[in-house]
């Protein structure tokens, strides 16, 4: 349990994580992903990385379970942190990172898959933000990423989700492909990248994130503080003991 690197074709490496049942990270988990991204881009023989997940699917976000057994707001300043400090890796890897998706994507996943070069789907991907039903806000500037403006405000307010056909019908899947070929055909992608020169494709990485129209380290961190400040008002336990609901009781 935990994230581990291997390295499955020259000049790719693979990092993995794996914290049952749903790849919903602690804390540490968030800090332990950046810390290995960063080091399989800050390695001169990767020259792409393979972003993947074991078990039932890619990332269910945080550990809210964590979140709530804490009584004052160490753990969710510990999840901001945390979460950009994940997210910025996968963008600022010196190599191109490919994310390979199975299942669901969600909350956090969006942050991860939005930051990265390629995404690489499973057929029963599923990729969404259910932020305002577990009480919180952010990562829009990472669906933003993935979907039109006026889609991603749909999806951002209602909770829903989209396919990885759908995906790909936007154009920021690369491929999608059945659950047993996914490894496979991410290594693909990846070892075909990894084939360029490295010092060249580290060049191109930093030339393509310096021509974004957004920053999407500030643009994320803006959105981190409402989420801090529906912790600190209450409204986040509220709405995560509603589930996202908010229906008014008779008389109220």
């Amino acid at each position: 349990m935990g994230v581990s690197t291997s390295r499955p074709d020259e000049g790719v490496a693979r990092v993995t994580v794996d914290f049952p049942p749903v790849n919903a990270l602690p804390v540490r988990g968030w800090f332990e992903l950046a810390d290995a991204v960063r080091a399989a881009g800050r390695d001169p023989e990767v020259r792409c990385v393979v972003l993947a997940a074991e078990g039932r699917g890619f990332n269910a976000g945080v550990d809210v379970k964590e979140l709530q057994r804490d009584a004052g707001h160490g753990a969710l300043i510990g999840v901001n942190h945390g979460c950009a400090e994940a997210f910025a890796a996968v963008y600022d890897c010196a190599v191109p990172v490919v994310a390979e998706v199975a299942g669901h994507c969600l909350g956090g996943g969006i942050g991860l898959v939005g930051n990265a070069d390629a995404i690489v789907a499973a057929e029963d991907a599923v990729f969404g933000l259910p932020e305002l039903d577990r009480g919180a806000l952010g990562a829009a500037t990472h669906l933003a990423r993935l979907v039109p403006q006026h889609l991603m405000r749909a999806l951002y307010y209602t909770s829903r989700t989209v396919t990885a056909a759908e995906l790909h019908a936007h154009g920021s899947v690369w491929r999608v492909v059945p659950r047993p070929e996914l490894a496979g055909a991410a290594l693909e992608l990846a070892a075909e990248i990894a084939a360029k020169d490295g010092t060249l494709i580290r060049l191109a990485k930093a030339a393509i994130n310096g021509i974004d129209p957004v920053d999407v380290r500030r643009s994320y961190r803006f959105e981190q503080g409402f989420t801090f400040e529906a912790g600190l008002g209450g409204v986040a336990d509220r709405v995560r003991g509603t589930f996202g609901t908010s229906r008014r009781k008779e008389g109220a």
